[in-house]
């Protein structure tokens, strides 16, 4: 062997040792988020990334994976090993259910906040009190904006049957759905109403209507390494800084998430300064990470409704708070 070959094998050999001897809180991770970079709920990462917030707490994210629901999210990240990801409970419940080795570790979006159910200009529907005998736009079944669609029909004094709910696919499909008339009310929740509320008018906002709701949360898988899980650790706290930073700088995370999601800047900026802003008997939209259990057994409740989980199941018996920072590691 060349001596020049030998200096590289050895080289070779130091640097694999190295690599075997840092944890692997300092190693690459990535972690899985549903809809980033389309729904609101990931905003917190986009900024995380983008500020270096995830690599000051001791987590070296390389990669933001999305997915398009809950189911899948949790797939890619049992599947990828990614030490952690961000979901609805639902998913979660039902992967519990079904014996996977997961748990909720934190309390992401405490609310539903980026939702508003919205009609053309013209439309004679002014609130939920007139929404007998029209067509209710929802995305799919036993997803989460059926059953908010039942708690707006619900609150205008109505019965589902007294509306005929209509399937879209998708949020975006109803926006072109409503101009066509194919349904007479639309869900367009942020960023889209951003983008879009010039063209329509809303007859009801969730951070009006409805009670704080477990959004999404963070979930880990048992089993982990302490090292991963020192990795998870971080992940929180990187957003919640992330969090904090939207709150005080509205208008550059507003830039950073128009970079993220590929959104008008003034659309992203207008986004974010709405939902950092809004909340909902106190409760704000994005949180800290602190588990909420009403807002948890709402979610619950709210699924069980549309048929998305079913059985008993105990909140408490699904969290675990020893992810958290101490100061937020009391259930609320």
């Amino acid at each position: 062997m060349k001596s020049s070959t030998v200096g590289r094998f050895r080289s070779l050999v130091v640097i694999t040792a190295l690599m075997a001897a840092m944890p692997a809180s300092a190693r690459a991770e990535d972690i899985v988020v549903s809809n980033y970079g389309v729904s609101a709920n990931g905003m917190p990462f986009a900024v995380a990334l983008k500020k270096g917030f995830f690599k000051d707490e001791g987590a070296d994210v390389t990669g933001i994976l999305s997915s398009a629901g809950g189911g899948t999210t949790l797939r890619n990240m049992l599947a990828g090993s990614a030490p952690y990801a961000e979901v609805n409970p639902n998913a979660v419940i039902a992967a519990i259910q079904q014996g996977a080795d997961i748990k909720i570790v934190s309390d992401n979006v405490l609310t539903v906040a980026e939702f508003v159910w919205a009609v053309k200009p013209d439309s004679p529907i002014q609130s939920p009190k007139d929404l007998k005998g029209r067509k209710f736009g929802y995305t799919n079944p036993r997803s989460t904006s059926l059953a908010l669609a039942t708690l707006v029909v619900q609150s205008g004094g109505l019965k589902t049957e007294d509306v005929e709910m209509v399937k879209t696919g998708g949020f975006g499909e109803g926006i072109p759905a409503l101009d066509l008339g194919m349904i007479d009310v639309a869900p367009i929740p942020e960023p889209l109403w951003s983008k879009y509320q010039s063209k329509y008018r809303a007859i009801a906002r969730a951070a009006d209507l409805l009670p704080p709701i477990a959004n999404v949360v963070g979930v880990a898988a048992g089993g982990q390494s302490a090292a991963k899980e020192d990795f998870v650790r971080a992940v929180i706290r990187a957003r919640r800084k992330a969090v904090d930073f939207m709150r005080q700088n509205p208008d550059e995370a507003g830039d950073i998430v128009a970079e993220a999601y590929n959104l008008e800047q003034d659309v992203a900026r207008n986004s974010v300064r709405y939902l950092v802003n809004a909340t909902t008997d106190g409760i704000q939209y994005w949180g800290t990470g602190q588990i909420h259990l009403e807002g948890l057994n709402r979610a619950i409740e709210v699924q069980k409704m549309v048929g998305a989980i079913s059985g008993d199941i105990d909140a408490k018996s699904i969290v675990d708070t020893r992810f958290l920072p101490d100061d937020i590691k009391a259930m609320k």
